[in-house]
């Protein structure tokens, strides 16, 4: 997930900044308003204008998880698909060599950083707002405190590991992605060499083909997107492909809005109850007949959706230099530390916001039971009070990750990265053709 250097991806990082915002967006829905992720409040109800389709993306945000698979089989294939099309199959392979092996501590190093805050954060009682609030998702997710310090290093040291071997962590929920993240990646690798020597129009046929297997097989957020990303990395390398964005300029432009109006509206789907709607209840009745039995309606939809979305992006350039832009690239270059940070500054911070500083005592009743007390929620006009506040603090924790730590982990996985490898001279044969 961090910014990579596998080759101009600029766009592609003006998409994971927006990815990385709209799980912001979607914590915070999920923590103080959770009927933003229905079609409407009720079957009764008149939607809000966040539950309206293509505006409800904004806070849904189910799609920042599928955008960070697509972005990852984008990234990881980006350079060695590059070196084939030269006919450089040894550089690719050295290439990837060198990022299959630093991406493993690259990741694992400042996730376990970041888990190693969390768990201080707990000890020091900054999440006891929180669990005292009304607030389901934050006292659901954050974690207790632990009155044994040997108990709690131990169960630090368990959620670290179970993080990178079950996708868990009791300290940091948002951490259940980065298992499939990077075992995607490694399968990601995997096919790159395996499909080396293919003519690159049989290269992509083959990514379409793992594609589907994982379409059949119902990984909708990750499988499918990391080999759509590898399909459409090859698909923007093609020079037919270029030429006919450059000799059918209008042809481009029409199937670019047909393809990102489709996506976006495809992506709205809800997250339960479709038939409140009938904008919804459409997209029930075409998603149910094309998902696999067993499939996740809701994540097809964000995933179908994307699909359509980065089709879209391919014919229309335009939109892909505005992903370009030095503000959407500055949210890229933070993306990988908001991700890691939002979550315990929502429940630690802005929930002193919104809720106070103050935990109030368990109660014992006439029969004896304890009862926990409980902060109620204030109203949503402290919390948009909160937010101007809230979400510069947000990104200013992840400047200063990016600028300080973030470059610390880099400078760590070199130093192992090159403890470990051979040395220059001493490296075998590449892989016969």
């Amino acid at each position: 997930m961090p910014v990579g250097k596998e080759g101009n991806v600029k766009w592609v990082d003006g998409l994971r900044g927006l990815a990385s915002s709209l799980v912001v967006l979607t914590h915070i829905a999920r923590a103080f308003d959770g009927d933003l992720f229905l079609p409407a409040s009720s079957a009764e109800a008149v939607p809000r204008v966040l539950q309206w389709p293509f505006l409800r993306i904004l806070v849904q945000g189910r799609i920042g998880v599928t955008i960070f698979s697509f972005v990852t089989g984008y990234v990881c294939a980006l350079k060695p698909i590059k070196l084939y099309r030269q006919n450089n199959q040894d550089a690719a392979f050295n290439a990837v060599a060198k990022s299959a092996l630093s991406r493993v501590p690259r990741l694992i190093i400042p996730c376990s950083l970041a888990t190693v805050i969390i768990w201080f954060m707990a000890q020091l009682g900054m999440f006891l707002v929180g669990k005292s609030s009304d607030c389901w998702w934050c006292g659901k997710t954050a974690p207790d405190r632990m009155g044994n310090i040997f108990s709690s290093i131990n169960h630090l040291i368990f959620n670290i590991i179970n993080t990178w071997t079950h996708g868990a962590n009791a300290y940091d929920g948002n951490q259940w992605t980065l298992l499939p993240l990077l075992r995607g990646s490694m399968q990601v690798y995997t096919f790159i060499v395996a499909t080396a020597y293919l003519q690159p129009r049989y290269r992509m046929i083959a990514s379409l083909i793992i594609y589907f297997y994982f379409y059949i097989g119902g990984d909708a957020a990750f499988g499918m997107q990391f080999f759509w990303g590898v399909f459409m990395c090859d698909l923007q390398n093609a020079p037919s492909a270029n030429e006919f964005l450059v000799t059918r300029p209008r042809i481009s432009r029409v199937l670019a809005v047909i393809f990102l109006t489709l996506g976006l509206y495809v992506a709205s789907y809800p997250e339960g109850h479709p038939e409140w709607s009938t904008w919804s209840r459409w997209q029930y009745t075409v998603l149910v007949h094309i998902v696999p039995k067993g499939g996740e309606i809701p994540r097809y939809g964000s995933g179908i959706g994307l699909q359509l979305i980065t089709l879209g992006l391919h014919f229309m350039p335009a939109i892909r230099e505005f992903l370009s832009s030095k503000y959407l690239l500055w949210l890229g270059k933070q993306s990988f530390a908001v991700y890691l940070l939002h979550g315990p500054l929502l429940r630690s911070v802005l929930c002193w916001m919104v809720y106070g500083i103050y935990v109030p005592p368990d109660i014992t009743n006439e029969n004896g039971e304890v009862l926990h007390g409980k902060l109620i929620f204030p109203g949503a006009t402290r919390l948009l009070i909160a937010l101007p506040f809230w979400i510069p603090l947000n990104y200013g924790a992840a400047m200063l990750w990016t600028g300080y730590v973030d470059p610390w982990c880099a400078n760590l996985t070199q130093k192992i990265v090159s403890y470990i490898k051979l040395p220059q001279d001493e490296k075998g044969v590449l892989l016969p053709q």
